[in-house]
């Protein structure tokens, strides 16, 4: 149980970041009447770990690559390959940007926000995968508590009933892309630490654990943000919208969250990158993070907000193939054996 609740920890840090935990992600795919889309995907976001665990600890991987070879075939490999590379690229890039956002909600410079970001990630490498392991342990409690004390607040003092809106279910197909932009990142995460698994045990409790707390926090938040849905639209992070109502030390606290949330999601986009480039270039990690920001921090002047309205929804059927081949693999697998 420990041993799967430490992958839990970097499941769930490496899928909330900025644009969840601000919210600004989940109402882009979300939304009113997705109840069942939310199942669907906190379902099918369980298989996919489970696949992609299993196939990263067969190969005892210490990067993604073997893993999307099983996972879309030769051929696509290097298509897949590629996007994956400006996957995390992009979506680290967001967290700098969403860094950035959020010390501007505060009247300081956007630009020291994203430096207070990218000091702490490049001093973070210096302790190799077991840095980002050991950090998401420690700070995955007060990140999804924090997230569910928030949300319990408003729903109980907007007397909203929790089950207000399950019986909406017509946005379910929101659930596929979706889950194939959340599955991305993880192979490149899960397939760096496939030779540091010790037991298939540890995959059932990290998928089953993962799938179940992002679905039941997923619900909480889409219920929150379908009651100040006209509101959503005034605020580049629809979670201070919830927190408008509150003492401002509240706001502070969230703040802190959310950046925590930003810095775990960072970390593992970044994760990703240079241990995918680490046996070429034959370079400590952490002098292949400083040459990664130095690239990335150009492009956070796009604004947080905007790389997620168009690069989400865009990854996300773009890796739709791959949600497909993760689902499909288990089957695919059982079949070869017999």
């Amino acid at each position: 149980m420990r041993a799967g609740f430490k992958w839990v920890c970097l499941i769930i840090g490496t899928t909330i970041g900025a644009g969840y935990a601000s919210g600004r992600e989940l109402w882009q795919f979300f939304g009113q009447d997705s109840s069942l889309a939310i199942l669907l995907f906190s379902i099918m976001f369980s298989f996919c770990c489970m696949s992609i665990m299993r196939i990263s600890y067969e190969q005892r991987a210490s990067h993604y690559l073997p893993v999307l070879r099983k996972v879309v075939g030769k051929h696509l490999t290097g298509i897949y390959d590629g996007m994956i590379i400006i996957y995390l690229f992009t979506t680290t890039v967001v967290m700098l940007a969403g860094s950035g956002a959020t010390w501007q909600a505060f009247h300081f410079s956007y630009r020291l926000g994203v430096i207070a970001i990218i000091i702490p990630l490049i001093l973070l490498f210096v302790w190799d995968v077991k840095g980002i392991v050991t950090v998401n342990s420690l700070v995955l409690p007060l990140l999804i508590g924090g997230l569910l004390f928030v949300l319990l607040l408003f729903t109980h003092d907007q007397n909203l009933s929790m089950f207000g809106h399950i019986k909406e279910t017509s946005n379910w197909k929101a659930a596929f892309p979706f889950t194939a932009l959340n599955v991305v990142p993880l192979i490149a995460v899960l397939g760096a630490i496939g030779n540091k698994i010790e037991s298939r045990r540890e995959i059932w409790v990290a998928s089953i654990g993962s799938g179940l707390l992002l679905g039941v926090v997923s619900y909480l938040y889409n219920n929150s943000l379908i009651q100040i849905s006209e509101e959503i639209i005034l605020y580049e992070i629809p979670l201070f919208a919830i927190l408008k109502e509150y003492p401002f030390e509240m706001m502070i606290f969230m703040s802190i969250v959310m950046w925590i949330a930003m810095f775990t999601t960072a970390a593992s986009g970044m994760l990703g990158i240079v241990t995918r480039f680490r046996e070429y270039l034959k370079q400590p990690l952490w002098i292949l993070s400083m040459i990664t920001i130095a690239i990335m921090i150009p492009f956070t002047s796009f604004g947080f907000s905007t790389l997620i309205e168009y690069l989400y929804p865009l990854y996300g059927l773009l890796n739709l193939y791959v949600l497909g081949s993760l689902l499909l693999s288990p089957f695919i697998h059982r079949f070869k054996i017999r």
